[in-house]
């Protein structure tokens, strides 16, 4: 839901850095690595540690690539299957390094709760991609949820940034929200599908789409 919103706003702004970077010969797949690798280790490298405010300063730095590869697709007229698949499966690195990472610091500290309700937000997250993408290949819509991509990375980073301030309870709460909300989405896709399914009968409507050709344009992926 919050995907929706956001990226109509960030396309705007973002416009002109895409525009100087195409300008430039940069290309959308580059942006889309180096954004990818940029999150992962910033995360890894700043979260153990318990920087979370610096780490999370760096972490949604990187992020906006993820909204600036695409701009440069749409702007080059090279939007693609290929770059669609290149950007999900970056997204799963980035979504495992920052939950991950924060995992392995409750780990460290000994905190058992907060350490299980990051491996909960890690586990969901990427159930909730793989139920989207496998509904999607069978032919189903599944695009329903309370708590999506969008939703995880802006409250686990906003609460992890205002917790290196030290605003004491706020991760705590954010991630109960967000292991709470992403679980609850996992269930709320099986039962979207399987609604769907029944209404077909056991066949289905199963319709995967054919492999494209090179530079086939294409709707780009989202969770």
């Amino acid at each position: 839901m919050l995907n929706r919103y956001a990226r109509a706003f960030f396309t705007r702004v973002l416009t002109p850095t895409a525009q100087f970077l195409l300008r430039r010969g940069v290309g959308p797949d580059t942006v889309t690595v180096v954004g990818t690798l940029g999150v992962v280790v910033s995360a890894l490298a700043l979260y153990p540690r318990g920087e979370f405010f610096w780490g999370t300063v760096a972490v949604t730095s990187f992020i906006f690539s993820d909204l600036l590869d695409g701009t440069m697709a749409r702007l080059a007229g090279r939007v693609s299957r290929w770059g669609g698949f290149l950007d999900a499966t970056m997204d799963r690195f980035g979504d495992a390094a920052i939950f991950g990472a924060l995992a392995y610091y409750f780990a460290g500290v000994r905190d058992r709760w907060m350490f299980v309700l990051a491996l909960i937000c890690l586990v969901s997250g990427a159930i909730t991609s793989y139920a989207r993408a496998k509904a999607e290949s069978l032919g189903y819509e599944c695009s329903v949820g309370v708590v999506e991509r969008g939703e995880r990375l802006v409250g686990s980073l906003v609460a992890t940034g205002l917790a290196g301030l030290g605003v004491p309870f706020i991760q705590a709460i954010a991630l109960w929200g967000l292991a709470i909300g992403s679980t609850v989405t996992v269930v709320q896709r099986i039962l979207h599908v399987r609604k769907q399914a029944m209404a077909v009968g056991p066949a289905g409507p199963v319709s995967p789409e054919s492999p494209a050709a090179p530079g086939e344009p294409i709707a780009e992926a989202s969770e």
